[in-house]
């Protein structure tokens, strides 16, 4: 068999149609996506005058799945969900929310303060705070002109 790529993904259909649909298929399965994915939350993060703000979407867990860990200036967030039931009279033809487990790693920088972190898990999503050190935090004043 031979693989021919195309010019900005997109795909010759001219050659056989069926082909092209049925190779798809295969490759888009989440048979083959779920072992090329990395099965990490997505994580934003923000910066305000006096804090930094880490969100990630960690929908279908609770809070006591997560294990958060500081070890100098690394924030580790962890998660290990228990395995669900297995539901007796259902034939699954394909099941996809298996969410086991996953570790996120963060390098704080060196004007967070490491005392003050906050955790909090509502709706899915994981907001962590991480409090400034006060020398660090954005001081404004009016300067006058002489």
């Amino acid at each position: 068999m031979t693989l021919v790529k195309f010019a900005n993904g997109q795909k010759n259909h001219a050659v056989n149609p069926f082909f092209s649909d049925v190779f798809d298929s295969l490759v888009n399965d989440s048979f083959l996506g779920d072992k090329l994915s990395s099965r990490v939350p997505a994580v934003n993060i923000a910066e305000t005058e006096n804090e930094f703000q880490i969100e990630l979407a960690a929908p279908g867990l609770k809070k006591e799945d997560f294990k958060i860990n500081l070890e100098k200036n690394v924030l580790t967030v962890s998660a290990d969900k228990k395995a669900e039931k297995v539901e007796e009279g259902k034939k699954f033809s394909k099941r996809e929310y298996s969410y086991n487990s996953f570790t996120r790693s963060f390098t704080l920088p060196e004007i967070a303060d490491y005392t003050k972190i906050d955790a909090a898990y509502t709706d899915g999503i994981l907001k962590l705070n991480v409090a400034k050190k006060e020398e660090a935090k954005f001081q404004s004043r009016e300067i006058a002109v002489k």
